[in-house]
């Protein structure tokens, strides 16, 4: 029994963060800078008292008016973030009761950034194929600008936040669904990609939020990025893990008809299309009004391409996930 993905919805805030703002912020930018690095006009950001599972909530509702979906047919919520509610008990439990779910649902938290839509997918995937489950919602979340310090430029450009929500299914006779994973970790790079005294190891105190002062003291942890090691180490594991993915789903690059990559910004992933030489017609970009929105850029970019006819009934397309940890996964799926 295989697994295939039925709907998808998404969810912005309304507050917005553009180029012109965030020109007079940074006046040593100008809009076709911001533009010519991260492909982004806009990024989408949460007001004061709206955390990542407020966005999941909206998205999930909007799935089940979109799709006209009955809620109680749902037997398993995995929910996906790197700001979770609390640190007990679990969020999914949590917007199990928002959501109005049944009791007989089984709810999971998976704290993952970049790569966490693709490894919700194979969770979700697994629990159909062993028969657990046979309805499962999958919501990502992440509101990045909440550990982003005011004055930190490069990372205020790229990240915006939204939530999704991913409705995945046992598929009817005859339907492929969702293929075969790859997967991969290298924890040596963490520290390349990090949110500072936002856990149990590094605990916000008095002395961090006096330091953090001028910035409303970054009670929630502070992003830190270094770039370089970022963009070396895309380039390191992202080519050799499309081609596991196709060997492992026994296809071809030609066989591929649509890629869709996490959206982390616009000249990596260009750079990226071209080293796997990709025709640009067959890779599919979406991040210019929304930013980089970590574990829901993924579905968000594939409801949008199915939305604009990018991706149809019966393509093939590929899933390429990689970033914070470091960790990377990926997939390919039926539509």
């Amino acid at each position: 029994m295989k697994a295939n993905i039925k709907a998808i919805s998404y969810y912005l805030p309304k507050k917005t963060l553009t180029n012109k703002e965030l020109c007079r912020i940074f006046p040593q930018l100008t809009e076709e800078d911001i533009i010519k690095r991260t492909g982004i006009k806009t990024r989408h950001v949460v007001t004061d008292g709206m955390v990542g599972s407020d966005l999941a909530f909206h998205a999930a509702n909007k799935l089940f008016k979109e799709n006209a979906f009955d809620r109680s047919n749902i037997d398993f919520l995995i929910f996906c973030t790197e700001g979770l509610d609390y640190k007990g008990p679990a969020t999914a439990c949590i917007l199990q009761n928002r959501l109005q779910l049944s009791t007989t649902c089984g709810a999971l938290d998976i704290p993952f950034g970049c790569t966490g839509f693709t490894y919700c997918l194979s969770v979700a995937a697994s629990l159909i194929e062993s028969e657990q489950a046979s309805t499962i919602l999958v919501l990502n979340s992440d509101i990045p600008s909440t550990v982003i310090h005011p004055e930190d430029a490069e990372l205020r450009m790229l990240f915006g936040d939204a939530g999704a929500a991913t409705l995945v299914t046992k598929c009817h006779p005859g339907e492929s669904g969702i293929g075969k994973f790859s997967f991969g970790t290298d924890g040596s790079g963490a520290s390349n990609l990090i949110v500072k005294s936002s856990g149990v190891r590094d605990p916000v105190d008095t002395s961090w939020l006096n330091q953090h002062k001028n910035a409303g003291g970054m009670k929630f942890g502070r992003m830190e990025m270094n770039a370089l090691e970022i963009f070396t180490f895309s380039l390191r594991v992202v080519p050799p893990m499309v081609s596991n993915i196709l060997t492992k789903n026994n296809v071809t690059k030609d066989d591929i008809d649509l890629f869709v990559f996490h959206q982390a910004n616009i000249f990596l992933l260009n750079v990226l299309r071209k080293k796997l030489k990709i025709d640009e017609s067959k890779f599919f970009i979406f991040m210019e009004n929304i930013g980089n929105t970590v574990s829901a850029s993924i579905p968000i970019a594939l409801h949008e391409a199915i939305q604009t006819g990018k991706a149809k009934k019966g393509d093939k397309i590929l899933l390429a996930a990689f970033g914070i940890g470091y960790s990377w996964s990926g997939t390919v799926l039926t539509i």
